[in-house]
Formats: structure tokens, C-alpha cells, sequence
């Protein structure tokens, strides 16, 4: 087991009462100490949740995530696990649910990437997306379950691939990400019934350190959207925000896009 024993940092129980959409809210973010991730994060705390975020190698950067969102006056924990661990995965949600008291919403974000032509792939690249992506998902969806109560969230981080796929490499990433979309209808009918929602988010082309809008592959990205730029993270964060809000509370089963027109 790797994952570690105790949080980075806390910051003051929950509290409730505010007029913030998620006060009194705990919500799980995997993979949230960069990009998409972090900024979900912070953006969940401004709307006034307690936030748990995973990472693997990134401790230095989960302190910061955890830092600002208790900047926001939220509490904050940082959990190591891989979700490529089915271990892990599932315990990363008992782990957050213990550390917050409870858990409305789970957000879905880790994920990783292998592209490349089809004859360059391996099993081992195979094996190793499907787990992260798809089964670490599907695992922390199964422990979230026994969490969520009446009003309960489940969003998921999907990718704009899954809606066109504009040129080749992309085979196993989009297969592995086209995944979450089937997962996430099914739950939303089979934790209907119980009041929680499930969607997934599909973002385009986002600048982060993995995908930056300035990188060599940008040019050709930036040429697929309607909009002619990157996304922000927080624009990202946005969405997720309001599908684990209030407002969202008829929404369910939705694919959506938020791709600068990716998809137009």
C-alpha cells in the first residue's frame, strides 16, 4: 500500500448555513493537485464545499491546492493514491468520506494519456490506461455509492475525443474515455432512484502543463475549436461546479461539452 497514512493539512470542521450552493458539502476531486483538477477544486470551495484531493507524485503541488482552498475557509486533505491501484482507488473514497465526515460529491478527474499509432501500442500501455482510466473510475463510483445520499453528485472528467476524433493516435485514449460515458448513464438509472446524479464533463483543448496552449501541438488543437482558443482549467471547473450544485438537480445522464466547439 502507498498511499499515505495522513492528510498534508486540515483546516476547520465543516460548517453550514451559508449561502454558498455547496456549504456544509464534502467532495472528493482524484487526481486534483494540477490542471483540471485543481482548479475543480479550488472552484468547489469557493461555492463553499470541504475538498479532498488525490495525487501521485505531485505532494508539492497537492500542499498548494490544499492551501488555497483552506484560503477560501474551507478544510482541505490531500491523499496519495494511484488509481491504478484497484486498492487504492476504492480507498481513496473511504479515506476522504472518514477525513471530511461524509460524501456528496465525487469528482472523477484522474486520468491518463497514451497516444500514438495503433501498431506502437502495448499491452502493458493497454493495461495501464484501462486501469487508471476506466476501472479506477468505475471503483471509486462503487465506494462513492455507499457514501452519496439524497442529492448526491457523480461527475465524471471525459474529453472532447470521445465526440470527434480529428486525426490518428488517439485510438486507446478515446476508447478508454468513451468508457466513462456508458458508465456514467448507467448510474445515472441505477442511483436515480435514490436521488444522485451522474454526468460527465468533455472538456476540448485545455492549457495545462500537460497540454499547454503554447506547446507544439497547440497550433493544430486550437485549429479544431470553433472558438479558435484553449480553454482555461477554469472554465472546466465551472461546469463540474454547476452539475454538483443545486441548480443542476434535474440534470442527470448528460454528456457535456465543453469544448470551444470541438464538436461543431
Amino acid at each position: 500500500m502507498t498511499t499515505s497514512q495522513q492528510p498534508l493539512t486540515t483546516s476547520p470542521d465543516r460548517v453550514s448555513g451559508s449561502s454558498s450552493p455547496l456549504a456544509g458539502k464534502a467532495a472528493l476531486v482524484t487526481g486534483g493537485s494540477r490542471g483540471i483538477g485543481a482548479a475543480t477544486a479550488v472552484r468547489l470551495a469557493r461555492e463553499g464545499a470541504d475538498v479532498a484531493i488525490t495525487y501521485v507524485d505531485g505532494k508539492e503541488a497537492a500542499t498548494d491546492v490544499v492551501r488555497r482552498v483552506e484560503g477560501l475557509g474551507r478544510r482541505a486533505v490531500a491523499l496519495r493514491a494511484d488509481a491504478a491501484d484497484a486498492r487504492e482507488a476504492a480507498e481513496a473514497v473511504e479515506r476522504a468520506a472518514g477525513e471530511l465526515g461524509g460524501l456528496d460529491v465525487l469528482v472523477n478527474n484522474a486520468g491518463i494519456g497514451v497516444l500514438g499509432p495503433l501498431g506502437t501500442l502495448t499491452a502493458a500501455d493497454v493495461d495501464r490506461v484501462l486501469a487508471v482510466n476506466v476501472r479506477g473510475v468505475f471503483l471509486a463510483c462503487r465506494a462513492a455509492a455507499g457514501h452519496l445520499a439524497a442529492g448526491g453528485r457523480i461527475i465524471t472528467v471525459g474529453t472532447c475525443l470521445t465526440q470527434r476524433v480529428a486525426g490518428p493516435g488517439a485510438t486507446l485514449y478515446a476508447m478508454s474515455k468513451s468508457a466513462l460515458t456508458g458508465l456514467t448513464k448507467a448510474l445515472a438509472r441505477e442511483l436515480g432512484s435514490r436521488g444522485i446524479t451522474a454526468n460527465i464533463v468533455h472538456p476540448g483543448p485545455t492549457d495545462t502543463d500537460m497540454n499547454p496552449a503554447d506547446g507544439p501541438h497547440a497550433p493544430a488543437q486550437t485549429a479544431l475549436t470553433a472558438l479558435g482558443r484553449f480553454g482555461d482549467p477554469d472554465e472546466i471547473a465551472a461546469a463540474v461546479a454547476y452539475l454538483a450544485g443545486p441548480d443542476a438537480a434535474y440534470v442527470t445522464g448528460t454528456e457535456l461539452s465543453v469544448d470551444g466547439g470541438h464538436a461543431a
